[in-house]
């Protein structure tokens, strides 16, 4: 049995009253996912348990099977594993946005989260400034891919309140700075880069060219590093994450997965869809499980475009779901897919909801396979209220595909 989780970040949302109180998912042509949608059972499930974030450390670890509330202790953790930082039990990872941030009328807003989308090569640089000057012993700063990156105070402090930079796109960020235990150190550290990043080479080229510049860094995101049982332990699979964000390599790597760099993969929309494609199916040549991630559809809802958002589904069914299925179906061995999002992204909130998400399993081949689905059901959030099957918690829906616990 060969197991292919295909996931596009975010690509739930709400009915959006100025295109007639659809969803991006509904106003999305994906025949590709209705088709599966109408082979396979479709449902709603939870990914983010009560009182946790709805973030895609927590949402993806329910997706991978693991449950949030026995294992998660932060985002950053995660991403310091897929960057090779390793740390201490006692020592506090934080993720780093690069961000853009404009003064107005004596406050100073958070305008975006990401810099304008900055490249890696330029974020590099910048990074690298930082660390030079504002490093010092048991403070450390580590570049990663585009806007994400990492700050790690050794035996740091744990009690912090932070918030995600995409949570307050366009709002005053007074109300938004650290808080509690260590607060003052971080700050210190945020208003320091704004004065090295003013000026900054990599700036001048950015504004000389019409860019966004990364006028500070937003650090959020913080933990220790957490246990978590391997693949192999837990599911008895081995296997492979395809996907451009650390996040995601980090809980495959704590996994015990293989988690490739392909060439091109982006986060955004020009992302390299054939090679993460080809990197997954040959993944399933030698292993038993793939979890191929495309962030591009929550990116577009952080960004507030409905038609961006929309492109970014499209792609994802065309040059994702449909290749992979045809290729699996066409090897003729028996194969799951499991089809979902994380959590909602709604464009017109720009952030992530608490909503469950719709899912399509398909266990095709599968000896004892239940009744599925239905000839002319179709992908969305509404489709999978009308099919009336809820998940309680979305880390059972990997037991039930390896069969270690029957969910219908």
């Amino acid at each position: 049995m060969k197991i292919a989780v295909l996931l596009g970040d975010g690509m739930s949302g709400n009915p959006i009253k100025e295109r007639g109180g659809l969803t991006t998912l509904q106003l999305a042509k994906t025949p590709n996912m209705d088709r599966l949608a109408s082979r396979g059972v479709l449902g709603l499930t939870h990914t983010v348990p009560q009182g946790y974030p709805a973030g895609s450390d927590v949402a993806n670890l329910s997706v991978f099977g693991y449950d949030p509330t026995q294992c998660y202790t932060g985002r950053a953790p995660l991403e310091a594993a897929s960057m090779g930082v390793e740390l201490g039990p006692n020592d506090v990872a934080y993720r780093m946005n690069l961000v853009t941030l404009i003064a107005s009328n004596s406050h100073v807003f958070m305008h975006d989260f990401n810099a304008g989308h900055i490249t890696t090569e330029e974020a590099r640089r910048i990074v690298e400034t930082l660390a030079k000057e504002l490093s010092e012993e048991g403070l450390e700063f580590y570049p990663g891919v585009s806007y994400r990156h990492l700050f790690v105070w050794r035996d740091g402090e744990t009690g912090a309140v932070t918030t995600p930079p995409h949570d307050i796109i366009g709002k005053a960020i007074q109300d938004y700075l650290p808080t509690g235990p260590g607060s003052e150190l971080l700050i210190g550290m945020m208003t320091g880069s704004q004065i090295l990043l003013k000026g900054h080479p990599a700036n001048i080229e950015r504004h000389d060219e019409g860019k966004k510049e990364a006028n500070s860094i937003w650090l959020w995101g913080q933990g220790t590093p957490p246990a978590m049982e391997t693949y192999a332990d837990k599911f008895g699979l081995t296997g492979t994450v395809i996907s451009a964000v650390d996040l995601l390599r980090g809980i495959g790597i704590m996994a015990g997965l293989r988690c490739p760099i392909v060439e091109g993969a982006t986060g955004w929309i020009d992302t390299n869809y054939e090679g993460k494609r080809l990197a997954a199916l040959e993944a399933l040549e030698s292993g038993d499980f793939v979890y191929l991630h495309v962030e591009a559809p929550d990116e577009a809802g952080h960004s507030g475009d409905i038609d961006i958002k929309i492109k970014a589904i499209e792609d994802f069914d065309s040059q994702i779901v449909g290749p992979v299925w045809e290729e699996l179906e066409r090897k003729g061995e028996p194969y799951t897919i499991l089809l979902m999002p994380d959590h909602p992204t709604p464009v017109e909130l720009r952030t992530h909801t608490h909503d469950p998400v719709p899912f399509v399993l398909l266990e095709e081949g599968k000896e004892g396979k239940e009744a599925c689905g239905a000839e002319g059901r179709g992908y969305s959030e509404q489709h999978a209220r009308d099919a009336n099957l809820t998940v309680a918690h979305a880390h059972e829906l990997m037991g039930h595909i390896v069969g270690s616990k029957r969910l219908w």
